[in-house]
C-alpha cells in the first residue's frame, strides 16, 4: 500500500510521498510500544522479546519510560535474518502538570531526555525534534491517557507522522468520552483539516505474567504490519513513515494496494468470521461499505482523503492509512 498517490496535474505530492508503482515488498508483523523491568514492566528484556517471538512477530521495539534498553545481546540470541529483530527504542516520558505526554523513540542513537516545555504543544514538539535529532522517528502514544493531548494540539506538533489511533492499555480511553472524541474520530478531524497522519495499533504492554487478564495490560493486543524491501530496523521505520502498513487489533489483510484511480483491500479471512470492508473520507464519511473480504474503492478526487477500515463481526479492526485527494483541475 502507499501512503500517498502522486499523478501529476491531478494530485498534489507532499514530502515524503511514493509513486504507487514503488510500493514492494514483504510483510512484517511487529509491535513498537512495550515495556520490560528496565521501567514499569514485570519481565525481562529476555523474556518480552521471547514472547513476541514465540507468537508470530517478526520484530518488536522496546521501549521504556525514559530508558534505552541495549539489543544486540538480545538479536545475538533471538535475531534470525529475515525472521526476527529486536531494534532499540524508548518512550520519553515528560509529564507537564496533570498531562501525560509520551513519546516513542524508535531505533534512536542515544537516550532522549524529556525536554520539557511551557505548552503541550511545545513539549511535545521539543521531543519531536530531539528524536529527529538523534536519527528516531516518533510516534506520539495515547493521546486520550489521562485526558492529556487534544486533538488541536497533536495536529499542531510538526515533523511527526505516527501516533497511536489504538493502544491495548486498559485505561487508555481509546474510545473518547465526556465529550472528547475518540482516536479515530479524532484521526478524521486531523485529516479533514489537512493535516497526514498515519494511524498505529500497539499492545503497550506491561504485564506478561498474567496472561488472559484484560484489567492489565497484556501483549498481544495491538500491532503494525508493515510493507518494507527487508527486515531491518531503518527499512521498517521508512515503510512506517509513509504509511505503507496496516494496523491492527486482529484482522489479517493479504493484501492492500493503491494506484492513482483506486484503493484495493483484500482480507483473510478467519474461520466463521465475517467483515465490513469501509471506506472513509473527509469529515468521516463512509464512502462506501462492502460486505465481502475483498473491496475496492473508486478514487473520485472530491474525497479529501481515503482510507480504509475493516471490522470482523467479533469486534476485531484493521485500519489501512490514508490517502491525501486533491481535486482534479
Amino acid at each position: 500500500m502507499v501512503g500517498l498517490l502522486a499523478l501529476a496535474g491531478t494530485y498534489r505530492r507532499p514530502e515524503a510521498a511514493q509513486s504507487p508503482s514503488s510500493s514492494s515488498g514483504h510483510w512484517y508483523k511487529g509491535n513498537t510500544h512495550t515495556h520490560t523491568v528496565n521501567s514499569d514492566g514485570d519481565s525481562t528484556p529476555d523474556e518480552v522479546v521471547r514472547w513476541y517471538r514465540e507468537h508470530a512477530y517478526q520484530f518488536v521495539v522496546l521501549t521504556d519510560h525514559n530508558f534505552l534498553t541495549s539489543v544486540d545481546g538480545l538479536n545475538a540470541v533471538h535475531g534470525a535474518d529475515e525472521k526476527f529483530l529486536v531494534v532499540k527504542g524508548e518512550e520519553i516520558t515528560d509529564p507537564l502538570g496533570a498531562k501525560a505526554l509520551h513519546i516513542n523513540g524508535l531505533d534512536v542513537g542515544e537516550r532522549v531526555a524529556p525536554r520539557g516545555g511551557s505548552s503541550v504543544v511545545d513539549a511535545l514538539q521539543r521531543d519531536v525534534d530531539a528524536i529527529r535529532r538523534v536519527n528516531g522517528v516518533p510516534h506520539i502514544n495515547h493521546p486520550n491517557f489521562l485526558w492529556s493531548i487534544t486533538r488541536e494540539e497533536l495536529q499542531q506538533v510538526r515533523n511527526n507522522r505516527l501516533f497511536e489511533i489504538y493502544n491495548g492499555h486498559p485505561q487508555v480511553n481509546n474510545l473518547g468520552g465526556g465529550g472528547v472524541p475518540g482516536m479515530e474520530e479524532a484521526w478524521d478531524a486531523i485529516l479533514s483539516s489537512g493535516t497526514l497522519l498515519y494511524g498505529i495499533a500497539v499492545d503497550d504492554a506491561h504485564t506478561f505474567k498474567q496472561p488472559g487478564n484484560p484489567d492489565v495490560p497484556g501483549p498481544g493486543r495491538g500491532w503494525v504490519v508493515v510493507r518494507a524491501p527487508r527486515l531491518e530496523a531503518r527499512a521498517l521505520l521508512g515503510a512506517l513513515e509513509r504509511g505503507d502498513f496496516y494496523a491492527s487489533t486482529g484482522v489479517e489483510l493479504t493484501d492492500v494496494q493503491t494506484s492513482a484511480s483506486r484503493m484495493t483491500v483484500t482480507v483473510k479471512p478467519a474461520l466463521f468470521a465475517k467483515y465490513r470492508v469501509q471506506f472513509i473520507g473527509r469529515n468521516g464519511r463512509v464512502l462506501r461499505e462492502v460486505l465481502e473480504p475483498t473491496a475496492t474503492y473508486e478514487i473520485r478526487g472530491d474525497e479529501g482523503y481515503v482510507r480504509a477500515r475493516v471490522i470482523e463481526s467479533n469486534g476485531r479492526m484493521a485500519w489501512c492509512q490514508p490517502v491525501m485527494v486533491r481535486p482534479r483541475t
